[in-house]
């Protein structure tokens, strides 16, 4: 009798494991595709769908507020899939504005944030006279490729020694009646006399000194025409006919001389130019372009440096 009490519990207990064992396979299959179609709508237990489960689990995980996808049970597998492929589209048209959007930005950072005027370097600021502006917005960093440019910009680039560039721009049209557009050939024709009708041109403001200095340069000039074709190919040639193009952020980091200019500075000197020191020769390659000191978030920092970068532009 003992035995018998003994073994009719372990029998109920039996039972009981084997009736647990037998639910659990049922509920829990259901409960598993139950979650799975919520999951994963397009039902992936399919083997006929061509979506990878990781593709389509990233892109459903970036649209989970899509209530079009929670309920699938009467949505065939066709439409499940236009739909989940729905979701995948707006990755890509996400990017599009972005892009769009990258030159208006670069255009706003390149505006003042008071009054909407362009950014221009720091040196340009509300009190700079227009002619100074002028000169940075049209002329400064621009390449130069015409010997009668580059000596008008050399000969006032050696007046920066008594005034500053507002000073010489304003007088720049008397400058050029003076020395006849600053052509060499000319310019290096004058004798005495008309040397001294310039130095005593009270318009013109210029010491005696430095109207021969700018007539001399000229002589020399023609000479390096004769010997390099032009005053631009000789110019041009020390910086490979390539302009320097820097990224200065701030007017501190702008230099008032570099080694390029103390290297042509000396060059000239014994072709017996005056008043061409490393300083002056900086200022000149500056406004000549052929060096790029525009600040980076200035306005016309982008567009020097697309003239600086023609292919043709040494022709």
């Amino acid at each position: 009798m003992y035995r018998e009490n003994v073994r009719k519990p372990i029998l109920e207990k039996k039972s009981i494991l084997i009736k647990e064992k037998e639910r659990p396979i049922s509920s829990t299959q259901g409960l598993f595709s139950k979650h799975l179609k919520r999951i994963y709508p397009i039902g992936l237990h399919r083997s006929t769908s061509s979506l990878s489960l990781s593709s389509v689990s990233l892109s459903l995980s970036q649209n989970s507020n899509d209530s079009s996808l929670t309920d699938s049970s009467a949505v065939p597998l066709e439409q499940k899939i236009s739909l989940a492929l729905r979701l995948i589209s707006p990755l890509e048209r996400r990017e599009v504005p972005a892009a769009r959007n990258f030159q208006p930005q670069q255009q706003q950072q390149n505006q003042d944030s008071n009054d909407g005027e362009l950014k221009r370097c720091n040196w340009i600021t509300k009190n700079s006279d227009k002619v100074y502006v002028a000169f940075h917005d049209e002329c400064w960093g621009v390449p130069v490729y015409d010997d009668n440019q580059l000596f008008e910009l050399l000969a006032l680039s050696g007046m920066l020694m008594d005034y500053n560039w507002t000073e010489i721009l304003k007088r720049k049209e008397v400058f050029r009646e003076a020395f006849d557009g600053f052509d060499p050939n000319i310019v290096s024709k004058k004798g005495e006399k008309e040397i001294m009708e310039i130095a005593s041109n009270k318009a013109i403001m210029l010491a005696e000194s430095r109207v021969r200095c700018i007539v001399d340069n000229s002589r020399c000039i023609v000479k390096i025409a004769r010997e390099f074709g032009s005053f631009s190919n000789y110019m041009w040639g020390n910086v490979n006919f390539k302009p320097t193009i820097n990224r200065y952020r701030y007017p501190r980091n702008v230099p008032l001389r570099s080694p390029k200019a103390e290297a042509i500075s000396k060059d000239l000197l014994k072709r017996g130019f005056r008043f061409v020191g490393p300083v002056i020769v900086c200022s000149f390659m500056q406004a000549a372009g052929l060096t790029i000191d525009h600040l980076v978030d200035c306005f016309r920092y982008s567009e020097c440096v697309s003239l600086a970068e023609r292919p043709w532009r040494h022709i």
